[in-house]
């Protein structure tokens, strides 16, 4: 190795460490934890309604920028309750109250990969910031409930669903918009956000790739897998972030105008 090479190595080295130290001053860490409702948009189409009383949680690392717009990045790492629901007995009755519903809740972790644009409002101690995430979840458990069975009188009519590799999916992605404000107090950062998870891929596998697959008993009365069944999830979550910068939140500030007007520098020859 030369010593140009070396010489070159070290001033990247520095300027690597030197630009991860200030980033690190810029690191918050904290959790967030939510309630909301849940809703599939199932083809071919039924009627359903949205479940209500979902909830979730998890951590969240965010890294802000004094930029104006580029803002912050990060990742969550969170539980997340989803679900749906629809009715069954639509060609039975007339009346929307005598319907009878399936309804699913699943447990998922899903880790959003975040985008925050924001700006900062009365001297640093308020933050207003929008989001954009690209989400990718995984299906722990779920539960379901059959309203038809149960007034049949099947004891069997909630519980545990099975999952089953050649019906479910575990595996999940999607896109994620919304919104927040941040009071800072601090090193402390307390966060309300609004977040709108709009599911791509299916919870129940796709019936064109998984023809004849049945799909019968109480715990899902589907007799053919639908065509598209995604998930779309809505939550109001309230969360505390601690910051690691020392000196407090540092917003982005406008370079001063250079002068158009420039000095003309002019030698005395008297001396």
């Amino acid at each position: 190795m030369t010593m140009r090479t070396t010489i070159k190595t070290a001033v990247t080295l520095l300027v690597a460490l030197v630009s991860w130290h200030s980033a690190a001053a810029q690191h918050t860490l904290g959790f967030i934890a939510g309630y909301g409702m849940s809703s599939g948009r199932i083809d071919p189409a039924v009627e359903k309604r949205a479940v209500w009383g979902t909830y979730g949680g998890g951590l969240s690392w965010r890294y802000y920028g004094r930029q104006r717009i580029i803002g912050g990045f990060g990742i969550d790492l969170e539980f997340l309750q989803q679900g749906f629901s629809y009715a069954q007995n639509t060609a039975q009755v007339d009346d929307p109250a005598d319907y009878l519903y399936y309804t699913r809740r699943i447990n998922s972790i899903v880790l959003p990969i975040v985008w925050q644009p924001h700006f900062y409002m009365l001297r640093n101690h308020v933050r207003v910031y929008l989001e954009a995430a690209a989400t990718f979840s995984c299906n722990l458990s779920s539960t379901y409930e059959n309203e038809a069975a149960r007034e049949a009188g099947d004891p069997a009519w909630r519980g545990d669903y099975p999952f089953k590799l050649a019906r479910d999916n575990r595996w999940g992605y999607g896109l994620a918009g919304g919104g927040g404000i941040a009071f800072l107090v601090g090193r402390f950062e307390l966060n309300f956000r609004v977040r709108y998870c709009f599911g791509f891929s299916d919870i129940v596998r796709n019936r064109n790739r998984y023809a004849g697959n049945a799909l019968d008993g109480p715990e899902n009365p589907f007799y053919s897998t639908p065509s598209r069944s995604p998930i779309d999830n809505l939550s109001i979550g309230a969360g505390l972030n601690f910051r690691f910068n020392k000196q407090g939140f540092e917003a982005w500030k406008p370079r001063p105008k250079r002068s158009k007007n420039r000095e003309v520098f002019k030698y005395d020859f008297t001396h």
